[in-house]
């Protein structure tokens, strides 16, 4: 065979591949997710009673007031810094990430250390989840033990029943994937949502 063939067998091998893979495997994909899981191809958005748009299911974010139940600390400030006025640096390593400071580093225990004192201050008693940051930084979920030590604080400053709190904490509780891996977790986010809601 001649090279100028074989050059042409090999450019239409590589347009057909590339039509395949480029364009048609992607945008089935695409189709596939719309139809069939379209709340999580389109960022598993969550909305507020208004109906407007308020974040993601799987992005953690920040709750300082006392009328809600808080995330557990993030290294990034779940990335809601300002690129254009980022002093402390947040976004300096991108948005998703831990700090990576070893557990004998003098800033890591200052700071835990500062975190526990926040919480009893506050009257939470303080859990692992509540005190050290994921490995993403960005996890939306605490477990339920920490949420229930947020209870007293949020029906003071709400006026409510603890144990109205305490029923909304077990009807937003996600349990094991598939009923076997991981912990059950409450998505803070989904819980202050309902929080909101029903109360």
């Amino acid at each position: 065979m001649s090279f100028a063939r074989e050059a042409g067998r090999a450019i239409r091998s590589t347009l057909v591949l590339w039509v395949f893979t480029a364009l048609i495997y992607p945008l089935v994909m695409v189709a596939i997710g719309q139809i069939a899981f379209p709340f999580q191809a389109n960022g598993s958005l969550l909305t507020n009673a208004e109906g407007e748009s308020v974040g993601s299911a799987l992005i953690g974010q920040p709750f300082v007031s006392d009328r809600y139940f808080n995330s557990r600390p993030s290294t990034t400030g779940y990335s809601t810094a300002d690129p254009t006025n980022d002093e402390a640096g947040v976004l300096n390593t991108g948005v998703s990430g831990a700090s990576n400071l070893a557990p004998s580093n003098p800033d890591l225990i200052t700071r835990v250390e500062e975190t526990i004192a926040q919480l009893q201050q506050a009257d939470i008693r303080p859990t692992a989840d509540l005190v050290y940051t994921s490995g993403s930084s960005l996890d939306p979920h605490i477990t339920p033990e920490a949420a229930r030590a947020q209870i007293d604080r949020v029906a003071a400053t709400r006026q409510l029943d603890p144990a109205q709190l305490e029923e909304l904490i077990q009807q937003n509780t996600e349990g094991r994937s598939l009923g076997i891996f991981g912990e059950p977790g409450v998505n803070v986010l989904k819980l202050n949502l309902a929080l909101d809601a029903a109360l």
